[in-house]
């Protein structure tokens, strides 16, 4: 009978470079999240033109965007 190899518990799934992107890309996804949030009017009389700002409809999802980018690299890139 052939004896079941046990895997290594003291490696881990992902190297310091893959954790380090997959926190890089965190930290990405966030800020642009944050810089979609806020600036409205509470009060449904008033528009505010703010919510169509350069900030809110291109930088905050490209950000969000490049942090997705960044965290599928993390997991694609192999672990040293």
């Amino acid at each position: 009978m052939k004896q079941k190899k046990e895997p290594n518990k003291d490696q881990f799934l992902f190297g310091k470079k893959n954790y380090t992107l997959m926190l890089l890309g965190i930290a990405v996804i966030a800020v642009g999240f944050i810089l979609m949030a806020g600036g409205g009017s509470d009060d449904p009389e008033v528009f505010n033109d703010a919510i169509y700002n350069f900030r809110r409809i291109r930088l905050a999802p490209t950000l969000v965007l490049i942090g997705l980018a960044i965290e599928i690299y993390a997991i694609m890139v192999k672990s040293e």
